[in-house]
Parts: structure tokens; C-alpha cells; sequence
């Protein structure tokens, strides 16, 4: 049985305009998916760490997520379907222990029926004209509103969210009949791809309703998405070295990777359209027009050396122009974008200039397959960062930052390894399974890759392994800790190939990840719920309501056991009055900074608002006050492209409505833009540089034992 640890933070964010899916007809349960909930079944109810009984108390709970994930905004259901679906409250458990989906699915049905019914809606809607002149609100978070009663007040609801589309669109200076094509075919959009989504779907989706209502980190993963978590665990796949993304009805090439077979052969560019896919140049070519584009993928990815056949719209063309056929073989792809990189800042203090070696690492990946294999070469994030220290400390760098920012986390065992980079040896972290039997992961190896000033940077975003790496060099005084209250996911998850588990040849059932213990800080606190709380804080523009662990109406509590014993590397904390006095003190002349304090500020007024005015006077004049300060910010010569980009204001298009040259522009200006926080970031590094050098004395480093 293929087991592997992982402590791993899943964000959802929804992509699409719906946030759930609808489904066709044709969609249905299958034999492989009842035997993949019967197993599922047996493990989560005695298994996972807070394992309860599949009975009825879990069934109201899974049939309360599942509806919550179909309809999350309460814009389809109507309250006489919640009734008929009453049976299904109690029965869930039932029909997964048996093997006996039907109830989920019929209950997709349902949903499918009411998007396409509301479709018509909103075509009538969009045929007729609105006036913005009345003193009318719009609420745009129903997920706690009750269930429409009656189709005419589900149709007030989508008249009003129509209309707050349509301000946003002539806000931005489009003329009436602009907007009505734009939001026709957005909804079309929408419906078209629900109703490209299949019974793997579906079962993805009732799956994960009922595995998160255990506790918020447990999922089910098909067989397509353990591929890709797999991909992203290894940093590798086979196939052409291509990005690609849905664009209307095409799925359309976005990137070139370096040193890919697409890049290497010069035949595609950004923006060509793949129609065809064939597996060799004398195989049947598949029109996939249409198609999804993790439909498609698959198709394109193989088996190292060999051939696919892309049938290729270009980009220059439209869409009855001319098409190349275009032939690649297939090859292994690194995803460098995903890895460890390095850099450098220099910073001044009052001795002169410092040089700060930054690293950023994106995830704690491993590649387990490789290490089984060819142990002494397996790729794995402790292992990038080890080679980029050695690069940096030939640049003859003073201090190293760690941006774990938007890390969600990965394997734990990198959690560990990396944490050895920086420490002797010692305790890394405790976990503690549900039979209270705690085990203490240890950094055995000698010796510190980096015995210099460190700092590690994390947000809100960083989560699980970049919270154990964190709190460790926290805990151990070893480095200043700077940014935001991390995410607060203090669980381990182990990954289980159901179809190994089957002895499956194919892949069929997908894998589980399954929660099956919590960790702990080696001082004995856990960084479940309340995170890890930074030694300087940074403004912070996520909304911590709704983002992180304490969001999750099942999470964990916060709680203690234990410490470990362990030997402090030294103390930050006598350090850290003089850093905080030079941080405000110098952030006090810095625009950007106040800028940015300026947007937390406001982001924070316009998130507390429960309604927005539907009255274009008002809108206007809002929209007319931030224009103003763009402009004045654009003046001043602040934040360089950012402030551009804000004078623009909001177009009041989705992403996939702008041209893909406009998104890959956007894209590149905000990677150019000044980053404020790793900036005044590497500014508190080179201050504490310059106070180890000059006050020595107060920084103790010791090796007093901790319990």
C-alpha cells in the first residue's frame, strides 16, 4: 500500500462564475465510484485521527457541505428542492456504505435543471435595459441567505446581481449593447462549462462534502487530480513544455517552458489554439474543440520519447483560418517555476552596505518516487535550498531570508530536513496521533549549512510544513520570524493510493488524503488555528474572517502538550526592540509602505459592508475618489507599475473577458512592481546584521537545555 506523509494546506478558490458545477443528463455513479466510497469508508472511520462513525449525525453533515458545495451563493436551489432532498439528510451514510449512489447524483440533476432554467432567466433579463437612478442595494454574500421561496424572488436576486455587472461594465465607459455581449456570453460561458463536466466530477465533489466534514483537511483526490498532485510533489512530468488554458472554446497555449520540446521546436507561440490531438503521425486525430482543457492534457502528456500530433489553430489566425500540424516528442519537463530560487538585495545600514541572500521556496515538494529509486539524486526542496546557499555564500552574502510567503506546504519530512539546514541537530517537531502516542521528528544530521543571521518571511498563505520550518527556527531563537499570523494548519495528512490498496492495475479509484495526527511546536504548542504569530508583523491584505484555519466551522482546536528537549541556538528576542524602533521609524518615510497601510485600510472598510448601492451616482462617485488617489499616487511616482495599473481602475471584466496579450501584461507589470514587504523585509535583516556586529553581547547564544 502506497502511504506517503504529507502536511499539506488545499485552497479552493473559485475560477469559474458559478462556483460550483452543473451536470448533464448522462451523468451517473459507477461501479468504480461506489467501490472507492466503500473503501474510503472503512479507512475514515478508523483511521483518521478525529474518526467518527459514517450514521446518521455524518450524514446530515456531509448532505449540509454538499449543497453548500453545489450551490454556494444560493442562486439555483429553491427551498422546494431542499425540501425534496429532506429524505437524503439521514441517508447519505447509507448509500455510501452499500455502494448505492444514486440520491447524490439525482441531486445534481436537480441543480443541472435549475442553472439551465435561470439561464433563460438571465437572457430575458439581459434583453431588457436597467436604470441606475434608484436607491437600491445589492447583496452580494448569500451563502448565509435563506433559500429562494418562489422563482420570482430567485429572478429579483439575479436581477440585481445583472445589474451590478452591468454598473461595473459602464462605470468603465462601455455603451449598452458593449455590456449585453459581454454578459451574454459570460453566463453562456458558464453554462457551457457545466455542462462539459462528468460523473468524475460529480464524484469528486460529493467525495470531498463528506471527507472535509470530518475536519477541513482531509480530501478525496481522482484519479486525474492525484496525477497532478503527484506532479507537483516531483516537479516533473512527461510531455511538451507547454502551459495551457481554456480561452472561449479553445484550450490555449499561455507558456512556453524553458528547455521544453514546444519551446525547442520553435512550431507553437503563445496564444496558438490546439484543436487536434493525435498519439503519432498515422494516428486518428481527435477533434478537441471544446473540450476541457484536464481533459486534454492527458492526451498530450505520455510516455517519455514518444510522439503526439497537435492539430494547431495559430494565434495570428481567426478561427476558419489556415491549420499546422504540428509534431512533438514528448520529454521530461521540470517545473523550475515551482522550485527553489535564489537572490540578492542589497540594503544600507549605518556601517555601509549589506548584501541579503533571499530564497524563495514555493513548496516543500519531493520527488518519492525518485528517492526510492535513485536515492543519491532524488530531487526534494531541502536539497534546491542546500545548492542555492552555497551559491549565495560565494556572493559573500551577511544575512539569508526564507520567503515562505503563499506557501501551502508539502512534505513533511522536507519540513524537517530543511529546519536541519539551520540548526545542529535536535527536535523539529512532535506529532501526536489520535491514540495519544506522540513521536518526536528529529534532525539528525551535524552541522548548519547556514550558521549566519536568518529571517524567514510568511504571510497569512503560509501554511503546514512552512509553519513547522517557522515556528522551529522560532522556537530555537535561531531567526527573526517577519510578516503576517500564518494559516494555522497544524495537521498531518498521509496520502493512500486506494487503487494500490485494490491491487488495481489502472487507475480507478483515486487516493485519499486522510488526516492522522496533529503536530506540534518543540515547545510544546501547536500552530493549529492560531498559526505562527511573526516577531515584526506586516500589513496584510488578506481577510483573515474568511482565509485560514479559524475560517473552517470544524477546524481543530489550539492546544499543548508536552515540550520536547531541546538546545536554543541563541535569542532574538533582545534584538528585537531596536528592530522594531528602525522599522517604524523607517517605514515612516517610505509612500509605498503608507500606500500599502492605506489599501489594508480600505480593503478592510469595503469587506465590512454587507451590501453594495446599485445607484449610479454613488457608485460613480466612489469609483471617482479612488481614480483620484491613483492618480495622485501615480504623481508622487509610487509603486512604480502598480500605480499605473490603478489609475486604469476596475474594466469590470473577468479574467478569461481580457484579451490573453492584456492578461500575460498585467501579469509581467505586477511581478516588475516594487514588493514592499521583501523589501522593508531584507531593511530589518540588515539592521539585525549591524546590531550582532555591534552589541554582540546581547544576543545569547547558549546551549541550555529546554523542556
Amino acid at each position: 500500500m502506497m502511504i506517503r506523509h504529507l502536511i499539506w494546506c488545499l485552497s479552493f478558490l473559485a475560477a469559474s462564475l458559478f462556483a460550483a458545477p452543473a451536470f448533464s443528463e448522462q451523468t451517473g455513479p459507477t461501479e468504480a465510484h461506489a467501490e472507492a466510497a466503500i473503501t474510503s469508508a472503512h479507512l475514515l472511520s478508523r483511521y483518521h485521527y478525529q474518526a467518527r462513525p459514517l450514521d446518521d449525525a455524518m450524514s446530515a453533515r456531509i448532505f449540509e457541505r454538499y449543497l453548500k458545495a453545489l450551490d454556494p451563493a444560493h442562486l439555483f436551489f429553491l427551498q422546494s428542492d431542499i425540501d425534496s432532498f429532506a429524505h437524503a439528510r439521514t441517508t447519505l451514510d447509507d448509500a455510501i456504505l452499500k455502494g448505492r449512489l444514486e440520491v447524490p447524483f439525482i441531486m445534481f440533476a436537480r441543480y443541472s435543471e435549475r442553472v439551465k432554467q435561470q439561464m433563460n432567466v438571465i437572457h430575458e433579463l439581459l434583453a431588457g435595459n436597467f436604470s441606475f437612478t434608484a436607491d437600491e442595494s445589492y447583496t452580494p454574500d448569500r451563502s448565509e441567505a435563506p433559500w429562494a421561496t418562489s422563482d420570482a424572488e430567485l429572478r429579483e436576486v439575479w436581477r440585481q446581481r445583472i445589474k451590478d455587472d452591468w454598473l461595473r461594465l459602464r462605470l468603465a465607459n462601455k455603451k449598452d449593447a458593449a455590456i449585453r455581449k459581454t454578459l451574454t456570453k459570460r453566463y453562456d460561458h458558464a453554462l457551457e462549462r457545466s455542462i462539459k463536466l462528468n460523473s468524475d466530477d460529480v464524484f469528486q465533489l460529493f467525495m470531498n462534502a463528506w471527507a472535509s466534514a470530518l475536519e477541513p483537511h482531509t480530501n478525496y483526490l481522482g484519479p486525474r487530480a492525484a496525477e497532478d498532485f503527484a506532479i507537483s510533489m516531483k516537479l516533473s512530468l512527461v510531455g511538451i513544455g507547454a502551459v495551457l488554458q481554456e480561452r472561449n472554446d479553445y484550450v490555449t497555449v499561455r507558456e512556453l517552458i524553458a528547455g521544453g520540446p514546444a519551446l525547442r521546436s520553435g512550431k507553437l507561440s503563445v496564444g496558438d489554439r490546439i484543436v487536434g490531438v493525435a498519439q503519432g503521425e498515422k494516428a486518428q486525430m481527435i477533434d478537441v474543440t471544446g473540450w476541457r482543457v484536464d481533459e486534454v492534457v492527458p492526451m498530450i502528456r505520455g510516455k517519455h520519447n514518444s510522439m503526439v500530433v497537435l492539430d494547431i489553430l495559430p494565434a495570428e489566425t481567426s478561427s476558419d483560418g489556415a491549420h499546422r500540424r504540428v509534431t512533438l516528442v514528448r520529454d521530461t519537463i521540470r517545473l523550475e517555476n515551482q522550485a527553489a530560487s535564489g537572490s540578492t538585495r542589497q540594503v544600507k545600514d549605518g556601517q555601509g552596505a549589506r548584501k541579503i541572500g533571499i530564497i524563495k521556496l514555493p513548496g516543500f515538494y519531493q520527488d518519492t518516487e525518485a528517492r526510492r529509486t535513485t536515492p543519491a539524486q532524488f530531487r526534494s526542496a531541502t536539497r534546491d535550498v542546500a545548492r542555492i546557499i552555497e551559491d549565495l555564500k560565494r556572493e559573500k552574502i551577511d544575512a539569508l531570508l526564507i520567503d515562505l510567503r503563499n506557501n501551502a506546504g508539502g512534505s513533511l519530512d522536507e519540513a524537517v530536513s530543511l529546519t536541519g539546514l539551520f540548526i545542529d541537530t535536535g527536535p523539529v517537531v512532535i506529532q501526536h496521533n489520535s491514540r495519544g502516542q506522540t513521536r518526536i521528528e528529529r534532525d539528525l544530521l551535524p552541522g548548519m549549512a547556514w550558521d549566519g543571521p536568518l529571517g524567514v518571511l510568511i504571510n497569512r498563505a503560509s501554511a503546514s510544513a512552512s509553519e513547522i520550518f517557522a515556528a522551529a527556527i522560532q522556537d530555537y531563537g535561531r531567526g527573526i520570524v517577519i510578516g503576517e499570523d500564518s494559516f494555522g494548519k497544524g495537521t498531518v495528512q498521509t496520502l493512500i493510493d486506494l487503487d494500490e490498496l485494490e491491487h488495481n492495475t489502472q487507475r480507478r479509484y483515486g487516493e485519499l488524503k486522510m488526516t492522522i495526527a496533529q503536530f506540534f511546536r518543540v515547545s510544546g504548542g501547536t500552530t493549529q488555528l492560531r498559526g505562527v504569530n511573526p516577531d515584526i508583523a506586516m500589513p496584510s491584505l488578506t481577510d483573515t474572517k474568511n482565509f485560514g484555519e479559524s475560517a473552517y466551522d470544524n477546524a481543530l482546536p489550539w492546544s499543548r502538550i508536552g515540550p520536547a528537549e531541546y538546545r536554543s541556538a541563541g535569542s532574538i528576542a533582545p534584538l528585537l526592540p531596536a528592530l522594531a524602533l528602525r522599522h517604524e521609524q523607517r517605514v515612516a518615510e517610505d509612500t509605498d509602505f503608507h500606500q500599502l497601510e492605506e489599501d489594508v485600510a480600505e480593503l478592510k472598510t469595503l469587506r465590512e459592508r454587507k451590501t453594495i448601492s446599485l445607484k449610479e451616482s454613488v457608485r460613480r462617485a466612489e469609483r471617482d475618489r479612488l481614480e483620484a488617489r491613483a492618480k495622485a499616487r501615480a504623481k508622487r511616482g509610487a509603486r512604480g507599475d502598480e500605480a499605473e495599473g490603478e489609475e486604469v481602475g476596475d474594466d469590470g471584466l473577468l479574467a478569461n473577458e481580457r484579451s490573453l496579450n492584456s492578461e500575460l501584461a498585467a501579469e509581467k507589470a505586477r511581478k516588475a512592481a516594487r514588493d514592499v514587504i521583501l523589501d522593508e523585509t531584507a531593511n530589518i535583516l540588515g539592521d539585525m546584521v549591524e546590531l550582532i556586529q555591534t552589541t554582540p553581547q546581547i544576543v545569547r547564544r547558549d546551549h541550555n537545555s529546554r523542556k
